[in-house]
């Protein structure tokens, strides 16, 4: 239960649905063994009134003996369904009170998941795969709200039912109570063991799941790749063998489930068997009534549920153990970007690398090597580089995704740690390499960035990114839903968008990186033309392996290899003859033969 000491904090938080639920547990317990003690009382007025009725000689008989004895079994019955009324109710309050405690703590467990997540920085992101994420925030999430509501209901159900019953029995029979329930101990262990392999090859059964559900997914969305090398036999045959297993793997855990029932029926009955015995032999002496076997017979069948439900019980909180244990271990990693003072101002817009050398902690690869420059505010900067050179990286230090390793970055001569992270990115607007948008409007995600969306700024930003008539000529403009990853939209449509929602912003810095890659020439140029007006007045940074989008910067640096091998202006490179002249050449004769 080490694990689950984490969760104290919401027991205490909710402890009014726990003292509430406490309470309607034991007066649902008070109820359901209240019938017991009454079927034992009308029982006993039956052979009681019978005896009487054989006693008494038959002209001597009341003329309202069998009304009275009518009514006392009526009255019996009466009591024994206000009862059963009155327990259903107070049930109903218990799921009501410690089941809803239980989604509670879910609601509030994922949400701190959730809100912490978005604090780690992108180097967590690259250690861990989504769907590990999606399964600590989802399934584990709730095999722990299992541990909250049902086990914590079922415990305390259990727990006052025997400090309720066992004494009340004790008091009526030491004997027939040790005979009731010796068989239940062996009840709940047997229970307990076969939950256990329940669980193990149910959990085989959900990977077997995933990996067919995998196979079927790449079968589907690659049938055209299946289709062209005439691997759909093989395809069939891979498929029937992983059903195979997952067949192999189902049969096992019927054979098991099978064993409940039985197993459960029979040590209930072997109990109800011994109950009779035992009671009979009391009842021969005189000591016990056939009401007190019957009674306790019904007590049995009311202890049987909660000592079933203990080896269940116990099985979940296991499950909700490692689940948490899981959750804790996300829940401890903390971000390693902090700020320092937490500077909150209206930027200018200068930026200065001193001596930058950036490795990435999770691949160990030297993106940066001894890095500087300066831009100054309102000035551009453009970042030219073949693939790996280092230029995306660059993008990443300034939005502080990550720290540097070495060297220091300066934003309006302030250290970039000392200023608190949401002001600094607030202020930049960036254009990833990897367009992402949304699964919602074109409307929604271009105003993503906007704390109150303003529809004159987003349409002019559509216009400003190229993409306004575009968007107009959808059926739906604006509120055209662009479907998962955007991928209703072509790749060029796709990364206006993308420009569109950073340039909404109206951001002091403004990053681009190879944005325009998925456009042709002639978009390129209308988007390059409509950025000279969006970047007036604002610090950008072009990053890109295309010399065309080089030329609307002040100053142009050449990235190699994470170092920098040219600085200068667009004009004083090519004069140069080095590496940036060589690339705008080559790039120049592609385009001439294309």
């Amino acid at each position: 239960m080490k694990e689950l000491q984490y969760i104290n904090k919401y027991l205490v938080k909710y402890k009014r649905y726990l003292i509430w639920g406490l309470f309607f547990v034991i007066i649902s317990n008070a109820f359901q063994i209240l019938p017991g003690a009454l079927v034992r009382y009308s029982i006993d007025l039956v052979i009681n009134n019978i005896k009487a009725f054989k006693a008494l000689p038959k002209d001597n008989v009341p003329a309202d003996f069998f009304t009275e004895f009518t009514k006392g079994i009526l009255l019996y019955a009466i009591l024994i369904l206000v009862v059963a009324l009155l327990r259903g109710l107070f049930l109903y309050y218990v799921r009501q009170t410690l089941i809803v405690m239980s989604r509670w703590v879910e609601f509030d467990l994922k949400n701190e998941i959730f809100n912490h997540y978005q604090t780690l920085p992108l180097s967590f992101y690259r250690r861990n795969n989504t769907g590990d994420l999606m399964n600590r925030i989802s399934e584990d999430v709730g095999r722990v709200r299992m541990y909250v509501g049902p086990s914590i209901m079922y415990g305390l159900t259990l727990i006052t039912l025997f400090l309720m019953l066992i004494p009340f029995m004790l008091s009526i029979s030491v004997k027939l109570t040790l005979f009731a329930l010796l068989p239940l101990p062996f009840l709940s262990i047997s229970i307990f063991f076969v939950n256990t392999v329940i669980e193990k090859r149910s959990e085989e059964i959900q990977k077997s799941q995933s990996r067919l559900s995998t196979f079927v997914q790449e079968a589907f969305s690659g049938i055209r790749v299946l289709k062209s090398f005439t691997r759909e036999q093989e395809s069939v045959h891979n498929f029937t063998k992983e059903s195979d297993i997952y067949k192999h793997q189902s049969m096992k855990l019927t054979r098991v489930q099978a064993l409940f029932f039985p197993l459960v029926t029979g040590l209930v009955g072997l109990s109800s068997v011994l109950t009779v015995y035992a009671g009979s032999v009391e009842v021969i002496k005189e000591n016990l009534t056939f009401g007190n076997i019957a009674e306790f017979i019904i007590y049995v069948n009311i202890l049987t549920w909660p000592v079933t439900l203990l080896g269940w019980t116990s099985s979940q909180v296991q499950r909700a153990e490692a689940s948490q244990k899981r959750i804790n271990e996300f829940l401890k990693t903390k971000t390693d970007i902090v700020t320092t003072k937490n500077i909150e101002r209206e930027l200018a817009g200068k930026i200065e690398f001193r001596n930058v050398s950036f490795e990435y902690p999770d691949t160990g690869v030297k993106a940066l090597k001894n890095l500087s420059f300066t831009i100054n505010p309102g000035e551009s900067l453009a970042i030219i580089g073949t693939t790996g050179s280092g230029k995306s990286t660059t993008a990443t230090l300034i939005g502080r995704l990550y720290d540097v390793t070495k060297g220091a970055i300066f934003i309006d001569d302030i250290l970039i740690q000392e200023y608190r992270l949401e002001s600094l990115r607030s202020q930049i607007g960036t254009v990833p390499q990897d367009v992402f948008l949304f699964s919602d409007t074109i409307y929604n995600n271009i105003s993503f960035g906007l704390a109150t969306p303003h529809e004159d700024k987003i349409k002019q930003a559509a216009k400003d990114a190229d993409v306004y008539d575009n968007i107009m000529a959808f059926p739906q403009g604006f509120n055209t839903r662009v479907g998962e990853r955007g991928i209703t939209l072509s790749g060029g449509q796709k990364q206006r968008v993308s420009i569109a929602r950073a340039i909404v912003r109206e951001p002091k810095i403004l990053m681009l990186d190879d944005a325009l890659s998925a456009v042709d020439t002639k978009t390129e140029n209308t988007i390059l033309n409509s950025m000279k007006k969006i970047m007036e007045g604002r610090t950008s940074i072009i990053i890109s392996h295309r010399v065309s989008s080089a030329k609307l910067a002040n100053k142009i640096i050449v990235l190699h290899d994470g170092a920098m091998v040219e600085e200068g202006t667009h004009e004083s490179l090519i004069e140069k003859g080095g590496a940036y002249s060589e690339l705008y050449d080559k790039q120049m004769q592609a385009e001439e033969i294309g």
